[in-house]
């Protein structure tokens, strides 16, 4: 079986791996092939559970690449805390958030005004969530999860996937944080302002 953890970034996924490497039966993974490209993409073991938010805009291909013996789970966090958290790491570089606004808003990040970032976080929080459900509900196998309740949430999960190991050592790792915005708090405006200045200059170039 595979097992994919789908949601918009920002909403525990991390911590999610984290509790099941204590699994014996399943291995697991958090974005680890999302460099890949072709089909190489999709190339997960058996029984794997793997956390990739951006496999959230390759749904169409996952249900190509894996028509059954699949489950999915809906990791879900709070909207407001997932926006806000966002735009904490609006600037970053490499940000998701970043390249949602500038590829497919075509808002240039470093145009935007603190409140303009904080509406573009929860437009791109909204749509993903939107895509992951209506894809969900065509989908015979899943789980919704939500961070304000992991615990209890990943006791069902760990019922329902059959997972081996040690369940209160996974329950007890969530009492950690990770990935938590303080451990991203260097700031890229510099980054931006340089790549704003490129594309003045290249406009006033011609």
């Amino acid at each position: 079986m595979h097992i994919f953890v789908l949601g918009t970034g920002r909403c525990g996924s991390f911590s999610f791996v984290e509790a099941c490497m204590y699994m014996t039966n399943f291995t697991c993974g958090h974005e680890t092939r999302s460099q890949k490209l072709g089909s190489a993409r999709f190339e997960y073991p058996e029984n794997h559970i793997e956390a990739d938010n951006h496999l959230s805009w390759h749904l169409g291909e996952l249900e190509q690449k894996f028509p059954d013996q699949v489950f999915y789970v809906h990791l879900k966090r709070d909207r407001d805390k997932t926006a806000k958290s966002f735009s904490k790491r609006f600037l970053k570089k490499k940000s998701i958030v970043d390249a949602y606004a500038g590829g497919i808003k075509m808002n240039p990040p470093e145009t935007l005004s603190k409140e303009e970032q904080l509406q573009l976080c929860y437009d791109y929080v909204d749509t993903v969530t939107a895509n992951i459900q209506s894809f969900l509900k065509h989908q015979p196998q899943h789980l919704t999860i939500h961070l304000e309740s992991i615990q209890e949430d990943f006791k069902k999960f760990w019922q329902i996937i059959d997972a081996k190991g040690d369940l209160e050592a996974a329950l007890t790792s969530f009492n950690q944080r990770h990935n938590t915005a303080k451990e991203h708090e260097k700031s890229y405006v510099l980054y931006h302002l340089k790549l704003f200045l490129l594309r003045q200059k290249r406009r006033l170039l011609g």
